[in-house]
């Protein structure tokens, strides 16, 4: 099936490995020309040369989510570099584990300015080309946990849910743009977090990390962990014309492992 997205840009966050690296390189093999943004210059740059390798057309720039000033330094870049953006995905690491009972004042401020405020920001900063050009594509990557929270990530349950509310409104407002805006609702897809979780898993039961892995799948409905490029897949369609009538919707990509209806 042709996307209809060669031709189109794109700016990806936390693009060079997990998840994101998942979409940048789904949309590259589509014929777009994809920007990331990630902290780490070295993996941008495997990344970048990787995707590079196949024919995509990928540039890489180094800023982090929490420093907004380095965020504004890489979308102008992106755009001066590849031109107007026509698909933002906004993507960024959660927090570390804990509740929501006695979490100090400052702990959420830093979270939130560091997952939440980011994407409205730059989401802000590019919507105005959108609406000119009457096409755009907003996704934004957050968790099965906004639907079914999970006990031990309860910063990232509150916050991502502010993401869900905040995309729902924004797809309202920009519909009759040719703008949408959905959430991509990760379940348990191989990643380097993944995998470190299975180690840590591992040595609390004194197992091997296969035999973690193995007891840990038989927990899902499909028998095993998804993969970063099943992910893109998914966005990849959702970025592309085809989706002009999805918006304001929240995609799982999860295996069937969460529960609600």
């Amino acid at each position: 099936m042709d996307l209809q997205l060669k031709g189109k840009t794109a700016l990806v966050f936390g693009g060079s490995k997990g998840i994101g690296r998942g979409i940048a390189e789904a949309l590259a093999a589509e014929g777009v020309a994809v920007a990331i943004v990630a902290r780490t210059q070295e993996t941008i740059d495997r990344t970048v040369s990787e995707m590079t390798a196949r024919g995509g057309r990928a540039i890489g720039i180094a800023a982090d989510l929490a420093n907004w000033s380095s965020i504004e330094a890489a979308v102008k870049s992106a755009r001066e570099q590849l031109g107007p953006i026509d698909i933002l995905v906004n993507n960024s690491g959660g927090p570390p584990p804990s509740g929501v009972v006695g979490v100090k004042p400052e702990v959420w401020e830093a979270q939130f300015h560091a997952m939440v405020m980011p994407f409205f920001r730059v989401t802000d900063l590019l919507i105005g080309e959108m609406r000119t050009r009457k096409f755009g594509r907003i996704l934004n990557v957050a968790s099965y946990s906004v639907i079914e929270p999970i006990p031990t990530i309860g910063i990232s349950n509150t916050l991502r849910s502010a993401v869900v509310g905040w995309a729902k409104t924004l797809a309202g407002e920009v519909a009759r743009d040719g703008i949408t805006v959905n959430m991509l609702l990760p379940g348990v897809i191989a990643t380097d977090r993944s995998k470190s979780l299975h180690q840590g898993m591992a040595k609390r039961m004194n197992i091997s990390e296969e035999e973690a892995l193995k007891r840990f799948e038989t927990t899902l409905p499909v028998g095993r962990m998804g993969t970063a490029a099943e992910f893109g897949a998914v966005a990849a369609f959702l970025a592309s014309p085809l989706a002009a009538y999805v918006t304001g919707s929240m995609i799982r990509i999860d295996g069937g492992l969460t529960r609600a209806v």
